[in-house]
């Protein structure tokens, strides 16, 4: 049987790359990371390259063969350069802070907001109204730059609270005297 595709992933040196039935494992010098794949989606070592295959052209075999290589690629890109997320928070007295390895958000409530940060993710703050997650895995990264953004949307009439770094908030006029 004849396998369809091939856009090959090139794999850095000092990166290893780990390849068993249904699970790819990937180590360098940031960490290691695994993903499992569906057992109808090949992925082969050639040389410096990933190559990751296909059995058929049906819809469901396209959808994994890609899902499978950006999953791979995130992961080589991962264990070599990491994942970074920038979130903005505007506001008046909105603010974060580091306490230890956490992060500690005053966003006009009663409280603090605390968001523990797990393992191979780690937080910077560089001004109090900008908060940097880093970690080697893109799902991990993106997910808790969402968790964080939850606590405060950006509201659509001042604009304030937490948004992505670059983000549009679309602004609305509000009530006319």
């Amino acid at each position: 049987m004849s396998r369809i595709g091939r856009k090959p992933i090139p794999v850095p040196t000092g990166v290893n790359v780990t390849i068993e039935r249904e699970m790819v494992r990937v180590a360098g010098p940031r960490g290691d990371l695994a993903e499992r794949k569906s057992h109808d989606i090949d992925v082969v070592q050639e040389g410096e390259e990933l190559i990751v295959t296909r059995p058929t052209n049906r819809g469901e075999h396209r959808a994994l063969h890609g899902l499978t290589r950006s999953l791979v690629a995130n992961m080589v890109e991962g264990v070599t350069t990491g994942f970074t997320k920038t979130l903005e928070i505007q506001g008046v007295g909105y603010r974060a802070a580091l306490k230890g390895s956490d992060l500690e958000l005053a966003l006009g409530y009663s409280h603090p907001v605390s968001i523990k940060a797990p393992q191979g993710i780690e937080f910077e703050v560089p001004v109090p109204t900008r908060v940097i997650v880093k970690g080697n895995s893109k799902q991990q990264v993106g997910e808790l730059a969402a968790v964080i953004r939850k606590q405060r949307p950006p509201e659509p009439y001042k604009g304030k609270g937490i948004r992505y770094e670059g983000e549009y908030v679309a602004r609305k006029v509000g009530k006319r005297a």
